[in-house]
């Protein structure tokens, strides 16, 4: 829900400046605005002893002497995360065979997992009948369930990723020959998140004899989470009310 309550404030600092004449109707557009909306959320943001006078004065002072060549460097440097979800995108989008129902996961979704697994070895394993001092108890489940935990973080990610790249487009996401790999595929994976985005990691779960009814369950609240974030970030997003 993260990139929701980004949308929201988002939203709402669009609202204050609009009542008070910030956006000009002759450039306005939905880019210009969500731009314009951060760069505003980023100076209200506390900094140090810095006020907003400060701020602004150090605005007027630096912002001259920024070039398009040094915003180039600076993404290239800062922008890793997103260069490693777009190899592995490459990876799943130019792989051979039938990855339809194929769970894979990546790097960055298995980091993101950690804590999950962290929270599990330190709390709740105990309630599983696993003793800390037979570790073989322990790892005998841990690569299974270190991969469900990042197939499901990996799928909210992408869900994320649906959602922010919706905010930066209007419309759909489409299938278009001159879109980047990454997005080809995303827009190829929207279907199996609208439709049945865990049957990749129910058919590993039903292969090892680890999926019951509590888990399909389980999975139905993901689905039904998943969408319900898709449709308030759209309804946010064209200040509509939406059908929930």
């Amino acid at each position: 829900m993260e990139e929701l309550k980004k949308l929201e404030e988002a939203q709402r600092m669009i609202t204050l400046m609009e009542s008070h004449a910030l956006l000009s109707s002759s450039s306005s557009s939905s880019s210009n605005n969500r731009f314009l909306a951060n760069l505003f959320l980023l100076l209200i943001q506390q900094c140090g002893d810095l006020d907003f006078k400060d701020k602004l004065s150090l605005i007027n002072q630096h912002l001259p002497k920024i070039s398009d060549s040094f915003l180039e460097e600076a993404s290239l440097l800062f922008n890793r995360k997103e260069a490693v979800l777009q190899t592995e995108s490459k990876f799943i989008a130019n792989s051979n065979g039938d990855l339809e129902d194929m769970a894979l996961v990546g790097l960055d979704a298995m980091q993101r997992a950690n804590s999950t697994l962290e929270d599990f070895c330190r709390s709740y394993f105990m309630f599983h009948e696993m003793d800390i001092n037979k570790p073989r108890s322990i790892f005998k489940y841990l690569p299974l369930l270190s991969f469900t935990e990042s197939y499901i973080y990996q799928m909210d990610s992408l869900n994320e990723k649906i959602v922010n790249m919706q905010s930066n487009r209007v419309g759909a996401i489409e299938r278009k020959p001159h879109m980047e790999v990454s997005e080809r595929w995303i827009g190829k994976s929207i279907d199996m998140l609208k439709n049945d985005p865990f049957r990749p990691l129910s058919n590993q779960l039903q292969h090892h004899g680890l999926l019951t009814e509590r888990i399909n369950e389980e999975f139905r609240f993901g689905e039904e989470y998943w969408d319900l974030e898709r449709k308030l970030c759209s309804a946010l997003m064209n200040q509509t009310e939406g059908q929930l």
